[in-house]
C-alpha cells in the first residue's frame, strides 16, 4: 500500500473550509471533475474529467475536525482522511491517502500521482476559499 500526504495552510475559517471540502454535490471549483452523483447519505461517486469513476464510502466525520472515507475505481482501492484544525482566521489541513493498485503495473507510479492529486486538490481549495469564490 502506498501512502501519501499534504498538509496546508488556509487563510479561511475553518467552517468555510470544512463546508467546501464536505460539500460532494458542488464540485464547481474542482479542476480534475466532471461531475459527482450521491449514491446515498454515507456514499457517493466522483467522476474525473473523461468520466472516469471513483466511488467513496465515508467512515468517519466529526464537523470541522475529520472526514474519512473508504474510496475504489478500476485501478485502486483505498482510503482517504482529511484533519481540519482551526488556527487564527485560518485552517490548518493535513489530507492522507493510502492506495493499493490493483494492477502491478501501475503500482510504481502511485506516489507521484498521489502527489500530484492533493497538490491540485489543495490548489483548487485554496482557489474557492481564498479567492473571489469566497
Amino acid at each position: 500500500m502506498t501512502t501519501s500526504s499534504i498538509r496546508a495552510k488556509i487563510d479561511c475559517p475553518i467552517e468555510r473550509v470544512w463546508a467546501v471540502v464536505t460539500a460532494v454535490d458542488d464540485y464547481s471549483w474542482r479542476s480534475d471533475l466532471s461531475g459527482t452523483e450521491i449514491l446515498d447519505e454515507r456514499r457517493f461517486v466522483e467522476y474525473a474529467k473523461g468520466g472516469f469513476a471513483t466511488t467513496f464510502t465515508v467512515t468517519a466525520m466529526e464537523t470541522c475536525r475529520r472526514w474519512e472515507f473508504d474510496m475504489e475505481n478500476a485501478n485502486m482501492t483505498g482510503h482517504w482522511s482529511g484533519v481540519f484544525t482551526a488556527g487564527d482566521s485560518a485552517t490548518e489541513i493535513e489530507f492522507t491517502e493510502c492506495v493499493e493498485a490493483k494492477r502491478l503495473l501501475m503500482r510504481p507510479f502511485v506516489k507521484a500521482y498521489l502527489k500530484k492529486q492533493q497538490a491540485r486538490f489543495v490548489a483548487d481549495l485554496r482557489r474557492r476559499c481564498e479567492g473571489a469564490g469566497r
